[in-house]
């Protein structure tokens, strides 16, 4: 596995498993599969409803806490310092650890100022050893880094071959905060493991479609972390390391941005509604 190292000097893995839409019951049993074939890094969130799963499954899998890396957000209706801190020690609880590697901020909705307090504060007691956010687009980031003592470590936005983000890249560059990706295949839209580009690069190589699309963030300096309950899947997801994109294969899939959500957009009232009214 390779490795980050945030701008706090915490390391962190390129690669990781996230449980988005993994049920509690088969959560377990995921989180162990991707363990036991090699994965060190697990995103989880409070609006999972599986961060038990996740703490029985680290608790239970063999490999030493500290080689572990995990990652929990703070959800909407837990925004504003108060809600933020007990949902925290919420999180440890069924996390099952003592400490947890980095949160973040879920969304960019709600007291998110008194969120982020509540997070530095667990940060400088040491039981979260980075923090940063989630679905910040470019101007929220700014904002809240002026304005925070402790700088936001991650930024994790939707990203993969047909939104790279790459303004908002050029800004989290700027600021010091690692791009990590969520959606890497997109959710499998637009026929996203059948794409002829992803295809016919990945027959130079021997790689699949979603191989390609991992190694393509990769090499563009964004964390990712991909979702399968499949456990040889998760192999093939974790594969990624013993080969390379040259520069026509980065340039071709650097072709297929469209800069735009496949999902939805933070700036649409309606969405903003939806998300604020999910607990």
């Amino acid at each position: 596995m390779e490795y980050v190292t945030l701008n706090n000097g915490i390391k962190m893995p390129k690669l990781g498993y996230g449980v988005y839409q993994v049920s509690n019951e088969e959560c377990e049993r995921c989180v162990l599969d991707a363990i036991s074939v090699g994965y060190r890094s697990i995103d989880t969130a409070q609006a999972y409803g599986n961060e038990e799963a996740v703490g029985t499954a680290i608790s239970k899998c063999g490999v030493p806490r500290e080689e572990l890396f995990i990652t929990t957000k703070v959800w909407i209706t837990n925004g504003g310092y108060e809600k933020a801190k007990k949902s925290l020690e919420e999180s440890l609880r069924k996390l099952q650890t003592e400490y947890i590697d980095l949160v973040l901020i879920h969304q960019p909705f709600n007291d998110y100022y008194g969120t982020y307090r509540a997070m530095e504060e667990a940060y400088k007691e040491g039981w979260i050893r980075a923090i940063g956010v989630s679905n910040f687009y470019p101007d929220r980031l700014v904002d809240l880094f002026h304005f925070v003592e402790v700088k936001p470590a991650i930024n994790q936005v939707e990203t993969h071959v047909f939104q790279q983000q790459k303004t908002a890249h050029e800004y989290m560059e700027k600021y010091g905060v690692q791009h990590e990706s969520w959606g890497p295949f997109a959710e499998g839209r637009k026929d996203f493991f059948t794409n002829p580009v992803l295809v016919e690069i990945g027959k130079k190589y021997g790689k699949s479609a979603a191989q390609v699309a991992l190694r393509f963030l990769l090499q563009s300096d964004v964390v990712v972390i991909p979702k399968s309950t499949h456990k040889q899947r998760m192999e093939e997801n974790i594969n990624v390391f013993d080969f390379a994109l040259d520069e026509n294969d980065m340039s071709a899939i650097g072709a297929l941005d469209e800069k735009e959500s496949l999902f939805f957009s933070h700036y649409d009232p309606a969405v903003v509604e939806m998300l604020t009214k999910l607990h």
